[in-house]
């Protein structure tokens, strides 16, 4: 197991948070510029972004989560901040409704009029050139390559694991472990994809029916082919489906394999890692090791990616364990703070309406031509886009 969870608020999301954030803040204080960020969450996401941005003279953030299917410590950790940079959006619909929200804003044109405006969500390079790190780190104490199981959502934990293997890091494979909202492991597996609204379960950071960097292995498997990948997307969005060709099929199972672990074999998993191990994992961990489980080693070592700490899911672990894991020192000084969000309707006109009365206005520098610019600048330029 690679533990990953060992940052500020205890998910592997503070890794490339962390990165992501000093580097913005660095590019911003040399060119004198403001940026808005918005980020979709289904938990660990929109915590590590408030941990990593709050209090940044330069950015506000605005957080939207699926109002009532993030877990109380995932919530609290976005909402007991105190800090004026940052707004918590609970959206009334799930993850893929908040990543819709957030995509439309960062097209809006009334926004972009502002200034920057960027997102921290796994759309941004950023975010996986920060994780690509710890897959190199993993194969080097390994002293060879690896299978690695990555649970995920919106597949950017694990399409970094294949930049990686691009940039030439030996690697034996890649599984994604997907929970029972399974669209990327049956667009894998039976070469259809397709979307369904997503489901709760245990592993909710994993509630997602259309990742998105299923876009960014796509456009890889097709040679980057960018008008083949705009019409599988274009196809998805119009008709909710989208058969892929047996040719584009045959790449992307070169590319990665999936595995859909339902809620039972969940639960059954942390049980087992307790009874096996002595280990208490969370249930994200446990799709993974269930997925891990499953696999022929083949001469190659097995790592299951082990992306937050149990604690931030007592329930659920207690559910099955009987009692609830030791809390994370960073989740136990969460304590009884008051919480600060605002409900809004599953709407393009709500989240527009609430981002336009929070947003800071500031006299924006104009950009020099990118011949002029310092590398800071550069930097900023590749990590942070104008939408």
């Amino acid at each position: 197991m690679l533990e990953l969870f060992h940052g500020p608020t205890a998910a592997f999301k503070d890794l490339a948070m962390q990165l992501v954030a000093a580097l913005s803040d660095e590019a911003l204080s040399a060119t004198g510029e403001t940026l808005t960020l918005l980020t979709a969450t289904s938990g660990d996401t929109g915590a590590a972004a408030v941990r990593a941005f709050a209090g940044a003279e330069r950015i506000k953030l605005i957080v939207l989560h699926p109002l009532d299917r993030v877990s109380p410590v995932q919530r609290k950790q976005m909402t007991t901040v105190e800090a004026d940079n940052v707004l918590n959006l609970a959206v009334r619909g799930d993850f893929d409704d908040c990543q819709r929200l957030v995509k439309g804003l960062l097209a809006e044109e009334s926004l972009r009029e502002q200034g920057r405006l960027s997102s921290v969500n796994s759309i941004n390079w950023g975010r996986l050139a920060g994780q690509i790190p710890y897959y190199v780190s993993a194969t080097a104490q390994l002293g060879q390559a690896a299978t690695f199981v990555v649970p995920t959502g919106n597949f950017g934990d694990a399409f970094a694991g294949i930049a990686a293997k691009k940039m030439g890091l030996p690697a034996a494979g890649f599984v994604a472990a997907v929970n029972q909202n399974d669209a990327l492991a049956r667009a894998i597996n039976d070469g259809v994809y397709a979307r369904h609204p997503a489901v709760e379960s245990g592993s909710v950071s994993m509630d997602v029916q259309a990742p998105s960097n299923f876009e960014r292995l796509v456009y890889e498997a097709s040679g980057r082919d960018a008008d083949a990948t705009r019409a599988v997307f274009e196809t998805f969005a119009r008709e909710g489906s989208v058969t892929l060709s047996p040719d584009l099929l045959a790449a992307l199972r070169a590319e990665v394999s999936a595995v859909s672990v339902d809620e039972a074999t969940t639960k059954a998993e942390i049980a087992h890692a307790h009874a096996a191990w002595g280990r208490i994992v969370c249930p994200h961990t446990a799709v993974a090791l269930a997925a891990a489980r499953r696999l022929d080693r083949n001469g190659a070592p097995i790592v299951a990616l082990s992306t937050a700490h149990p604690s931030k899911f007592g329930a659920f672990v207690s559910d099955v364990l009987g009692f609830e894991p030791e809390p994370a020192p960073v989740i136990g000084a969460l304590g009884d703070r008051p919480e600060q969000l605002t409900v809004i309707e599953n709407t393009p006109e709500a989240a527009l309406a609430a981002v336009k009365g929070s947003r800071r206005r500031a006299d924006a520098h104009p950009l020099a031509t990118l011949a002029q610019r310092s590398p800071v600048e550069r930097l900023m330029a590749a990590l942070i886009p104008s939408a």
